[in-house]
């Protein structure tokens, strides 16, 4: 039974609000935490994601700054490796960690990394489903149309399918980070630690990211059932 001002899908998606808070929280203070250790080599981020992309015969990628904290990213289209103002030009372990994974992308694109080639390929789709999938949704809900109730749901889906293809991208470019810190002596032995704890507190940032897909869609199934009946 549905009630006018009560729905009770919405407790589905409590745990994996707060898992995502956490996960913000974590990433935020294990970065600020590490942010304030310099790294011995006394080289700053920038210069860092210069040397990798170099030693990788990535001399054609540029490296720019871009405002905000922790916005860094790498842009396969326009062959760019984006630094925020929190990393660009700081001496610290995380700042060199968060450098080194976005090179870690560039490093996918040269290899044609085949989750990365995916992720690429249907970021347009997804982006239309995603800005659909609701509209649609609600219309049907409203209406009693299950067919664009399923259209909705089936467009949603498109959205878990890009959190599920992330994952391994971003795994593989912090392990691939950490490698390429550790063999070039770029950070000490036990320098890579504080580096590998960043990494790994950015990394669930994107698992809560797929937890909350996760739900959501979980939460649409029950509300279609509900509807149903």
């Amino acid at each position: 039974m549905m009630y006018p001002f009560y729905d009770p899908t919405i407790l589905l998606l409590i745990p994996a609000l707060l898992f995502s808070m956490w996960a913000q929280f974590r990433v935020k203070s294990t970065f600020s935490k590490y942010s304030e250790v310099d790294a011995r080599k006394n080289v700053s981020a920038d210069q860092v994601s210069r040397a990798l992309l170099d030693q990788f015969g990535l001399q054609g990628i540029r490296i720019e700054r871009v405002a905000g904290q922790l916005t860094d990213h790498y842009d396969p289209s326009a062959k760019v490796l984006r630094l925020s103002d929190s990393v660009a030009g700081n001496h610290s372990i995380a700042a060199i960690g968060v450098a080194a994974h976005e090179v870690g992308h560039a490093i996918q694109d040269k290899e044609d990394y085949k989750f990365m080639r995916v992720r690429n390929a249907i970021v347009p789709v997804v982006n239309i489903g995603s800005m659909m999938s609701m509209p649609l949704f609600l219309l049907g809900l409203v209406m009693g149309w299950m067919n664009m109730l399923n259209l909705g749901i089936l467009l949603f889906c498109g959205v878990l399918v890009f959190h599920l293809v992330t994952l391994p991208v971003e795994f593989d470019a912090s392990a691939r980070a950490l490698k390429v810190l550790s063999q070039t002596g770029l950070l000490a032995s036990d320098e890579i630690g504080g580096a590998r704890a960043v990494l790994n507190a950015a990394a669930l940032t994107y698992v809560a990211a797929l937890v909350m897909t996760v739900m959501q869609l979980l939460r649409l199934l029950a509300l279609r059932n509900m509807r149903r009946n």
